[in-house]
């Protein structure tokens, strides 16, 4: 039976299945709400929360911290704030593998992504008073283990499975709502905050979230069947020998591209640390919130979304367009180069003009159409049909790693010169490269194999 939601009946949106409306403006609401929280969290911790006044009312975080530094030693303020948000946003990314597997199994992936909203929305509401600090991002972290991998596996359900070059074109759209909230939710969030205070802020993101359940609600008639009845069957075919093949060649490749998110991701830790204490923020007498700078690079993804699939396009009519491994090697040497240019910044320049951070986000956001849209779109197509939903949380378990890799990087940027830290975040980035592109022949033979 065609499961496939009847454009005829739906309509379409940008020329895709209407679902995909719904679910990339759920998901913009989610960003909007999660990078705005996040854009907050670090200097949140650093300059109020874990001072003395503040720190003294966190049910639960005397324990808590003694837990941290038994692993990690004796922390700063600073180096504990950078510590943590490594671990939330850590562990934001490794409970998607656990929802997967849970919808996969029991609840259906329709049930995982009502859930995770509602959890969602109770910790941004927890967010906003000090005491329920460690309940909030607990909540947080549950409940994005049910939305993330479950909702962007849906995306790729909208797509005919041999309909390669569609389902990266609908991952690459779907991915402009990630960006539109990730531009949206910074400015807003850092703006109540700085006028009205941190809770603010976070009250702004429980709110959005709200915003983005009722949005994928609107949207469930729109929806494949599967998405909205059960999940597979206990009883699916054993996996065979090529499938398992194709499954370690998928892990294997989100392995490679942890070297890429280490380095991205560091512009919402440590540099939003040191644009405020280094950049020269003040323009025409309006000091520049810092915040702000998270906003640059999804503008950019944002904006660059068709011009970058017209060069597919373009490369595609020539046969020279890279395939998807080669596209997320690329992403990391643009990671590199971004990185670079705070080393230049740091120099030659004392002290930083605010043209220096904002070169190194344009250029981030073009990494991150290379390398993370297309990573959905590589697994989604080639994971086995019993394992998408549990791989495409594995995609957010490789976040994870790298969120608590670039947590324990911060904890060196109190030891280290920033032209030092900024040198070492581009040669984590220029390895992944490296890596990639050494090993793209062997995996696209891997993916060939079972295609054929």
């Amino acid at each position: 039976m065609n499961t496939t939601a009847n454009p005829a009946t739906h309509g379409t949106f940008l020329g895709e299945p209407a679902a995909l409306a719904y679910l990339a403006f759920t998901e913009a609401w989610e960003r909007f709400s999660y990078y705005g929280m996040t854009a907050l969290l670090v200097l949140y911790m650093s300059k109020s929360l874990l001072l003395p006044g503040h720190v003294e009312h966190i049910r639960g975080f005397s324990a808590f911290r003694a837990g941290i530094e038994a692993v990690f030693g004796p922390l700063s303020t600073a180096a504990l704030a950078s510590q943590i948000y490594g671990l939330y946003t850590g562990f934001i990314y490794f409970t998607p593998v656990l929802g997967g597997w849970i919808a996969d199994r029991w609840m259906g992936s329709r049930n995982a992504v009502v859930l995770g909203a509602l959890l969602m929305s109770g910790g941004h509401i927890a967010m906003a008073f000090d005491a329920s600090f460690l309940l909030a991002i607990t909540l947080l972290i549950v409940g994005c283990g049910f939305l993330k991998g479950n909702i962007s596996n849906q995306v790729g359900s909208l797509y005919p499975q041999d309909d390669g070059a569609a389902r990266t074109r609908g991952y690459t759209i779907y991915s402009f709502g990630i960006n539109v909230g990730a531009v949206a939710g910074p400015l807003l969030c850092g703006l109540l905050a700085q006028l009205y205070g941190w809770h603010a802020g976070f009250g702004l993101a429980s709110i959005l979230m709200l915003i983005g359940l009722f949005t994928y609600l609107a949207g469930y008639s729109t929806f494949k069947a599967s998405v909205r009845t059960a999940p597979v069957a206990k009883s699916a075919t054993p996996l065979t020998r090529n499938q398992w093949r194709v499954v370690i060649a998928l892990i294997g490749v989100m392995a490679l591209s942890m070297f890429h998110s280490i380095a991205y991701y560091q512009n919402t830790d440590t540099a939003i640390v040191w644009i405020d204490s280094s950049v020269n923020l003040n323009l025409l007498g309006f000091h520049i919130p810092a915040a702000w700078f998270n906003s640059i690079d999804p503008f950019v993804s944002m904006l660059a979304v068709p011009f970058l699939l017209g060069l597919w396009r373009w490369q595609a009519h020539r046969n020279r367009e890279p395939d998807e491994v080669i596209k997320i090697g690329i992403g990391a040497w643009i990671a590199c180069a971004a990185n670079l240019i705070l080393v230049f910044g740091c120099a030659t320049m004392n002290p930083v003009p605010a043209i220096v951070p904002v070169l190194y986000d344009i250029l981030l956001g073009v990494g991150f159409l290379y390398y993370w849209p297309t990573m959905l779109a590589l697994v989604s197509r080639e994971a086995p049909p019993r394992l998408k939903g549990t791989l495409m949380g594995t995609v957010f378990l490789s976040l994870f790693v790298s969120n608590f890799a670039l947590g324990w990087l911060g904890t060196l940027f109190e030891k280290m010169t920033p032209l030092q830290f900024w040198a070492l975040n581009a040669a984590i980035a220029a390895t992944g490269g490296i890596l990639i592109f050494v090993l793209s022949r062997p995996l696209a033979r891997v993916f060939n194999a079972e295609a054929s």
